[in-house]
């Protein structure tokens, strides 16, 4: 073997295959091997920080078979990704294989087409340590918070728990947003809308006063004075507005775009991003440049040109703003920008035409509109008025890059209404007929909550994360339940509403529906009170200025500027230090609310954050008599659970009938709700609610576990099951703990899903031994004497 290619994942290596000839052979690492090196993790401060790594029997003979190819090869070429991580595990594959610099060599590419390979096979370089030494500082800086931090949330609030640089911010984003809503105080408002008629009777005019009114008495007085009122076009002002292209996709804005337009979370959207790289459709997606490559440039030029003509061809190279931005990298673009559309799944096809839309769009000429504001004045017996309704419209003059592509907008702002429409054609001057005036409460709506991509746009504003960074830390959050992601239904609020029409103004009471959710991020009472703790007790991890400093200071590592275990030292000394002293000084925290006193017991009735969840405390732990302690139900939250609530709680456990002359008690336990009979328990589904659940439900869930049971005994005495023999020895099939197995010369075999245990011949069994690893054993690790 002349040549051998190590790449991280099997997909990669397949597409690269194809363009390599007979003279390379691509194999994968599996994403393994920077799990094998125990330098990646060691630090030397004082001995402190040192992990331990369990090396599986996988693992193992995963090194042993890139070794063997390795000395059977004449050059190695690591051909991980671009970015730092590839750089680190290039690194890693040197470290592990004891790869010999003089016949290694380090190709880097951001498409995987046949030009960019051959072209990186044509220009190796060396691994770049600096980009290493950056990786490896994130990583060692991450596991010291997340290692050290984390087992003071344990002793201090509940098992468990779990906190991170990043990850720990971005949920204080969330809780302090929430903390923004609930002190938020809506104020109403009455805006002015009217519908005219010009004098010939065929043409309507659509606007809207030019001031909004605080009070229903100004609005009434308003309206009223409206009455016999004449009103004319006064002015007409047309001026020209240009709308740019927005520029090609970096990692967060293809995130935050496709959670907008095709309703994928940030983790969808990576994922299918990934797959369309490793099949060659776009270049790498992780990156937080707008730089479009020459060649890029030139393809999607002649792409226009050829659509839609030379007049919607407009050349741009955009700068990227992003703090921190790494410009040597490119943009998220295809690598064939003639290539309109992809044969594959629906999901992929959809993020791939994002993707080509976004690309061609940037590299199109402005949009030119025009906009027309048009004020109406209104003249009543006394003379004009100095309120004046307004109407706005606008015209598409040129559509330039509106033919292919319009970016979304977060749906932060719904206090405004959209305004502008085609207007029909008015002159200065001409009279208008009042159809309808209508001046209708509103109400101003609380800052909105964060959705995933809303999200990721305030942590890249902040300079707080990467571009590889978002996805695993939004999909932490929700994984530890310190935030949730859920709908919410519109509340109803009633409106005030008062039309003027045929010289009457009459007033009516409506019913609208404010505030629904759709996708957005809630935080947790968990989420709240390890926040709450984190501030008081690590201001510094906590500070949205630390986070974005220590990101660059990575930057720093990466240009060699800075030495990357000067940087922990100088972090983690101070850093420990607290540690220490909130270990020792800090007392424990549940986050416990006072709800209100039992009337029937005149007890103190508590919500607080429990070892295994949120709870309600009847009594207090100071009194002789033990308190009462209750489950909250799941929707429940610490700071809102009213008293009636909380007291409904305690009707756990309750006997809810009799089955077989025994009764049948629902309860919740530490592994969630049950039935109990006969001294049996029998797990609820999470559709079944214990405060709600009939006899009649728990007599079938019983009946139900029972047949189960009785399934599994009559399917479990057929076996052991003699099989033949098969090299002298006979070939047993079973049934285990974990699935189905062979047992042959007393060595297991899993069998596959596909066949079943009962009916599998000796022929199938063979097959399954001659072709398989034997699996030792499983059971409880001895511990070391």
């Amino acid at each position: 073997m002349k040549n051998l290619v190590i790449v991280e994942s099997p997909t990669k290596s397949k597409k690269i295959e194809e363009f390599l000839g007979a003279d390379y052979i691509v194999l994968s690492s599996n994403g393994h091997i920077r799990d094998l090196s125990k330098k990646e993790m060691s630090i030397d401060i004082d001995n402190q920080y040192e992990p331990e790594y369990q090396i599986t029997e996988d693992k193992h003979k995963l090194v042993s078979d890139l070794k063997k190819a390795v000395k059977e090869a004449e050059t190695v070429w690591l051909a991980s990704d671009e970015d730092r991580e590839g750089e680190a595990i290039a690194w890693h594959l040197q470290e592990t294989l004891k790869l010999d610099p003089a016949k290694t060599k380090r190709i880097v590419f951001n498409e995987i087409t046949k030009n960019a390979i051959l072209n990186a096979i044509q220009n190796p370089r060396g691994i770049d340590m600096n980009l290493v030494d950056a990786q490896q500082a994130r990583r060692v800086l991450d596991r010291i918070v997340g290692y050290e931090i984390s087992p003071i949330l344990w002793s201090k609030i509940k098992p468990a728990l779990s906190a991170g640089r990043v990850q720990s911010v971005a949920v204080r984003l969330i809780v302090e947003r929430e903390e923004e809503i609930k002190n938020f105080v809506s104020q109403s408002f009455f805006r002015v809308t009217s519908q005219f008629l010009s004098s010939n009777g065929r043409m309507q005019v659509h606007a809207e006063l030019g001031r909004r009114f605080d009070q229903q008495d100004q609005a009434r007085e308003f309206m009223n004075s409206l009455i016999g009122c004449s009103f004319k076009v006064e002015t007409i002002e047309t001026k020209p507005a240009k709308r740019t292209p927005a520029p090609p996709f970096t990692t967060s804005t293809l995130q935050q775009e496709a959670s907008r337009k095709l309703g994928f979370s940030v983790a969808r959207t990576m994922q299918i991003a990934q797959q369309l790289y490793e099949n060659g459709f776009i270049t790498y997606m992780r990156t937080d440049s707008v730089n479009l490559s020459e060649v890029a440039l030139e393809m999607t030029r002649e792409e226009v040109s050829h659509m839609y003509g030379d007049n919607y061809v407009k050349t741009r190279r955009f700068q990227t703003k992003t703090k921190g931005a790494q410009e040597a990298h490119e943009a998220i673009r295809p690598t064939d920008m003639s290539m309109h559309v992809i044969t594959a799944e629906t999901p992929q096809r959809r993020l791939y035409e994002l993707i080509w839309k976004r690309t061609i769009a940037s590299q199109m000429a402005d949009a030119e509109i025009e906009k027309t504001v048009v004020d109406i004045s209104i003249t009543d017996n006394h003379g004009p008025k100095e309120d004046k309704f307004v109407c706005q419209g606008e015209q598409v003059r040129f559509d330039g890059f509106l033919k292919v592509y319009m970016e979304s907008t977060d749906d932060e702002d719904t206090n405004e209404p959209e305004s502008t429409h085609t207007l029909p054609k008015l002159v200065e001057g001409m009279p208008l007929s009042l159809v309808v005036a209508q001046a209708a409460e509103h109400h101003t709506q609380h800052p909105p909550r964060y959705t995933e991509a809303s999200l990721v746009k305030k942590l890249e504003e902040l300079g707080i994360g990467r571009p590889s960074t978002y996805a695993p830390t939004i999909s932490t959050i929700l994984k530890r339940e310190y935030v949730i992601k859920e709908d919410r239904e519109a509340q109803p609020v009633e409106c005030t509403v008062m039309v003027l029409k045929d010289g009457k103004v009459e007033t009516e009471q409506r019913t609208e529906k404010m505030g629904s959710e759709k996708g957005k991020l809630f935080p947790t009472d968990i989420g709240s009170v390890v926040n709450k703790f984190l501030i008081e007790h690590f201001a510094n991890i906590m500070d949205y200025n630390f986070t974005a400093t220590v990101e660059r200071d990575f930057d720093d590592i990466a240009a060699g500027k800075k030495e990357w275990r000067k940087v922990i030292d100088k972090f983690y000394v101070p850093f420990h230090k607290n540690i220490k002293q909130t270990q020792q000084n800090s007392q424990r925290t549940s986050g416990e609310r006072l709800v209100g006193v039992d009337p029937k017991t005149g007890k103190n009735l508590y919500a607080k954050i429990g070892r295994y969840g949120t709870l309600v405390q009847l009594g207090d732990t100071s009194s002789e008599e033990k308190p009462k302690f209750a489950s909250m139900k799941k929707g429940q939250s610490i700071e809102t659970i009213t008293l009636e609530e909380a007291l409904a709680l305690f009707q756990l456990p309750r006997t809810v009938g009799q089955f077989e002359n025994e009764d049948v008690i629902v309860s919740i336990g530490k592994y969630g709700p049950y039935v109990r009979h006969k001294g049996q328990f029998y797990s609820l589904s999470k559709n079944d609610d214990p405060y709600e659940i009939t006899i009649e439900r728990c007599i079938e869930i019983i009946k139900i576990k029972r047949q189960i049971e009785d399934d599994k005994i009559r399917i479990q005495s057929q076996f052991p099951r003699e099989l033949g023999l098969f090299d002298g020895d006979m070939v047993f099939s079973n049934i285990g703990r974990y699935g189905p197995y062979l047992t042959h010369k007393n060595k297991n075999y899993k069998i596959p899903k596909e066949i079943d245990p009962v009916t599998i011949s000796i022929e199938e069994a063979q097959e399954i031994i001659l072709n398989s690893s034997p699996k030792k054993p499983r059971g409880r690790k001895k511990k070391a004497e």
